[in-house]
């Protein structure tokens, strides 16, 4: 396999799950007006992006989620797959679970502090976040609980 094929691959898992992601989100924005505006959702990508590189580089947080994260990058570049890249939807649909299974344990696992220091988005992506990762809610000025 050339390397190209594994980038286009990486890059391909990421899109789809920021589609699906997307498509989630928009949904709930439908339905729940009044805590997520469309525009916070288009943005949760990215800010995704950069609080998984946050905790990854994170020496305080126990090397377990760290290692989770190594593991999900390494799974997602590897040629070797649940479901195969090339059966239309269903061979990046397994990319889809497992990234989401493995970032919800990452920050379950890395806890609130941790996920409000790396969390570089607005306070609704963050609410977002820690619903997604089964987190409790945190209201306005009050301290997150220790992880």
């Amino acid at each position: 396999m050339q390397w190209w094929e594994v980038l286009v691959g990486i890059v391909g898992g990421v899109l789809l799950v920021y589609v699906a992601l997307l498509f989630l989100l928009w949904r709930y924005a439908r339905r729940n007006p009044e805590t997520v505006a469309l525009r916070d959702a288009l943005r949760l990508l990215p800010d995704l992006l950069r609080l998984v590189h946050g905790l990854a580089k994170d020496r305080t947080l126990p090397a377990g989620v760290r290692l989770r994260l190594l593991l999900l990058l390494l799974y997602l570049a590897s040629p070797i797959d649940i479901v195969p890249d090339f059966i239309p939807v269903l061979g990046y649909a397994d990319d889809v679970v497992v990234v989401g299974l493995v970032l919800r344990s990452v920050i379950r696992a890395a806890g609130s502090e941790p996920l409000g220091r790396h969390w570089p988005g607005s306070d609704a992506g963050l609410q977002i976040i820690r619903k997604l990762a089964g987190l409790p809610p945190v209201l306005a000025g009050e301290e997150p609980e220790g992880g």
